[in-house]
């Protein structure tokens, strides 16, 4: 079993930040990869970013140069920083961890509201 804390959701005004946090319990070694999706009303989970257990990490594209995702295994934790978030980022937003056997887990999800 795994559990997710995540935190670090809420609204924001357009061009502001916002860092999400995903605290798991147990090692976060044991996993092939960790990352961050999100769902918008209306349309598919997408990734948003993600990092493997050899730090390399991957973004959709419409988050290059704005968000950043990185690990504290000591915490067992991985954050998203958001920067410059624009309305189209609200949505929710599910940590996701994936097993070597590709078993993938996910969190409960924290809202992301961008809005003057």
């Amino acid at each position: 079993q795994v559990q997710f804390v995540e935190s670090g959701g809420g609204l924001v005004q357009p061009g502001g930040s916002l860092r999400l946090s995903c605290a798991v319990s147990g090692s976060i070694f044991r996993f092939y990869a960790m990352g961050w999706y999100r769902q918008a009303p209306g349309k598919q989970r997408e990734l948003v970013a993600r990092i493997t257990s050899g730090d390399n990490t991957n973004y959709a594209d419409s988050v290059k140069g704005r968000f950043t995702i990185s690990r504290d295994n000591a915490k067992n934790t991985v954050y998203l920083q958001m920067n410059s978030l624009k309305p189209e980022d609200t949505a929710l937003y599910y940590c996701n961890a994936v097993a070597s056997t590709m078993q993938a887990y996910w969190g409960q999800g924290t809202q992301v509201t961008v809005s003057s």
